[in-house]
């Protein structure tokens, strides 16, 4: 295998992100742009993680199938797998193959499935075939790096015994940047970063502080899993994790690169 001239940077989407076209259009040349090199003085090695919880729900609707929720995640049985893993490992991850190669990027999807890259463990009966991750295999990932392909990964991993489970895309790709020694892991969200009691947003912030955010109530809903996420990326290794908001090309160029901030930084 070809050694990886410099660590990659780990991008992950997901929610409102995937449901906004012209924002997915752009993000996707953006990423395209570093990858060729033609947004800097060299190529970025670039690895894009994915989710779809919106167009789950969707196709779960086309089957005549209501989502159900525990605790924030996704209650998985046989049958709604199916419907997971078709859309993540199908539909979306080729959407967003295309659309990375349209701008001239050597985009190749896969899933934790492939590889295998990605093996878990159930996490609960109750949550059906939901799990978490206990080991990467970067193999796959690192090959795809060395020649010259952004990987598009899927969260769809498997246990010993290769039956296939759903995994939270947050936790998939802080593991997966954690593994492959990222030099950074990057959540484009639907917010601008992480926000303070006053409301504004926190440029920067670090373990203990995310800790009294979820402490004192500061921290609500779904951001209180995706912070946890970037706890367990920085105690895995990874440099920094940030937190932003998709606004253009040029500001997302700019944050991959370190040149600007718009959103959170933690260390």
């Amino acid at each position: 295998m070809t050694p990886l001239l410099s660590r990659p940077v780990v991008v992950k989407i997901g929610g409102s992100m995937m449901d906004d076209e012209e924002a997915l259009a752009g993000l996707c040349a953006a990423l395209a742009g570093l990858h060729r090199g033609s947004a800097g003085p060299a190529p970025e090695p670039l690895v894009l993680v994915h989710g779809g919880g919106k167009d789950i729900n969707r196709h779960l609707a086309w089957l005549g199938e209501e989502p159900v929720f525990k605790d924030g995640m996704r209650v998985t049985g046989a049958a709604a797998l199916k419907v997971v893993e078709m859309t993540l490992s199908g539909y979306v991850n080729k959407k967003l193959v295309g659309l990375l190669n349209a701008g001239g990027a050597a985009a190749a999807g896969l899933s934790g499935v492939d590889g295998p890259t990605f093996f878990c463990e159930p996490i609960s009966p109750e949550l059906g075939q939901v799990g978490r991750i206990t080991q990467v295999d970067t193999g796959l990932v690192s090959t795809l790096l060395a020649g010259g392909f952004l990987p598009v990964v899927s969260p769809i991993s498997v246990d010993r015994a290769q039956a296939h489970y759903n995994v939270n895309a947050d936790d998939a790709a802080s593991a997966l940047a954690a593994g492959l020694g990222a030099s950074k892991l990057i959540f484009v969200s639907d917010v601008e970063g992480v926000r303070g009691a006053d409301g504004a947003r926190l440029p920067s912030l670090d373990g203990p502080a995310i800790e009294a955010l979820i402490r004192d109530g500061v921290a609500s809903g779904g951001m209180i899993p995706k912070l946890r996420s970037c706890l367990a990326a920085l105690r895995q290794g990874i440099g920094q994790v940030e937190i932003c908001k998709w606004t253009n090309r040029q500001a997302f160029a700019e944050q991959v690169e370190g040149r600007a901030n718009t959103g959170t930084i933690i260390r």
